[in-house]
């Protein structure tokens, strides 16, 4: 009797010492019934009651958490801040309205634009407060790698000889409207059809700093069929189209540590067909590549390490032409892109689709959806070949991960 009571007992330890390792050490900001929520230390924690939140994103340091406080019509568009130190959300002005805001890369200072005037915040009390005006006429803009200045785009205008150049500036941030702090940075020559575009935005660094990319955009109803990615160089020197592709930001990104730049190529709206995984290395010297199989569509894409990037890879559905836009079932898939081999890593259920991949570390996670059902599951895996568990239930959207090594 003693020996099956400890035998009992030794299993139960067992069985919970499992389940308490099997959680993943990360932090991480996610919306639940539109409200804020973060997991921290293996805790989840409502933020927010009462709201309807999106775009949450992390400070530089992790203390704050920006986010838009909206509505289900999209008619309302307030910045809050959520003070991890305080426990608290606040307004750093009232009635601050975007739908565009971008952290510094290096302080808890937030810039953000409302109707074209790009603003940042002041600070009181070792919190963003208040803001100063930095520049009118702003359509897309992101900071430079040093968080003293910005890149800024303006959408060209319609004339009565065809649509101009869009003019790419380098305006620091104290620049307080004042035009001769304006420096024109680059100028997109745009031509019908080789690269028409009306405005530039999605601006990404390279780990190296030394080559931003970004999407010109064309028209409206062009635009979500055909977007060019393009290059250029941290001087404003040197300019590159990569290729065509969709106008989603995730759909581009570099590599941890080298200057090559992953994207989802492939023109037309419907995912049906002609979406592919290609690898660019910039400058473009040489012909890109391509990884992804006949018959197949890759919708999303992640880089594990400078050598592996994970897609999220479906069956093409060149057989649809009329009626509801098909499911395209996604699993995520592993690309050595040195040797070429692939392949699958997860496995969902029937009428199950795998999509945003993310990587922190060693840990690979992404969102498990029902098809037709809006929210999904987080699930994550300690390395490509771990064991694969739900990490968060019920979410909105995919999550925020805190990735710095400080911690608020």
């Amino acid at each position: 009797m003693k020996m099956r009571i400890l035998l009992l007992v030794t299993l139960i330890c067992f069985h919970f010492s499992t389940i308490a390792s099997a959680d993943a050490p990360l932090t991480a900001a996610f919306i639940r019934d539109h409200q804020l929520w973060i997991k921290k230390d293996g805790q989840e924690i409502q933020l927010t009651k009462d709201r309807y939140v999106y775009a949450p994103k992390w400070s530089y340091d992790g203390r704050f958490i920006g986010y838009i406080d909206g509505d289900a019509k999209g008619e309302k568009s307030d910045l809050f801040i959520y003070d991890m130190k305080e426990k608290e959300s606040y307004q750093h002005y009232v009635n601050s309205v975007t739908s565009d805001f971008k952290w510094a890369p290096n302080k808890n200072q937030i810039a953000y634009t409302d109707h074209g005037l790009l603003n940042v915040t002041k600070m009181r009390n070792g919190r963003p407060y208040g803001f100063e005006n930095v520049s009118l006429g702003v359509s897309g803009f992101e900071w430079f790698p040093n968080g003293k200045e910005f890149i800024v785009s303006s959408s060209s205008n319609l004339l009565p000889t065809g649509w101009s150049p869009i003019p790419l500036f380098r305006i620091p941030v104290d620049a307080n409207l004042d035009k001769d702090k304006m420096k024109p940075f680059y100028t997109i020559q745009t031509e019908i059809p080789d690269l028409f575009g009306v405005d530039a935005d999605y601006f990404k660094w390279s780990s190296d700093g030394k080559w931003v990319s970004f999407l010109v955009i064309p028209t409206a109803s062009w635009s979500m069929d055909s977007n060019t990615l393009s290059v250029l160089s941290s001087q404003g020197k040197k300019f590159q189209a990569v290729g065509k592709m969709l106008g989603f930001q995730d759909w581009f990104k570099w590599a941890p540590s080298v200057n090559e730049l992953a994207y989802i190529s492939g023109e037309g709206r419907f995912f049906v067909e002609n979406k592919r995984m290609m690898i660019a290395e910039i400058p473009i010297f040489k012909e890109q590549k391509e990884y992804t199989p006949k018959g197949f569509v890759d919708l999303d894409l992640e880089w594990y390490s400078k050598d592996s990037v994970i897609v999220a890879r479906a069956i093409e559905n060149k057989e649809w032409k009329v009626g509801p836009v098909p499911t395209m079932f996604t699993s995520l898939y592993t690309i050595n892109i040195r040797t070429g081999e692939q392949k699958q890593i997860t496995f969902p259920g029937k009428n199950e689709l795998d999509e945003n991949p993310q990587v922190v570390g060693p840990y690979l996670t992404w969102l498990r959806k029902t098809a037709g059902q809006a929210n999904g599951d987080v699930w994550v895996k300690n390395t490509l070949n771990g064991q694969e568990h739900i990490w968060l239930e019920n979410v909105n959207y995919a999550p925020i991960f805190f990735t710095s090594k400080q911690n608020p």
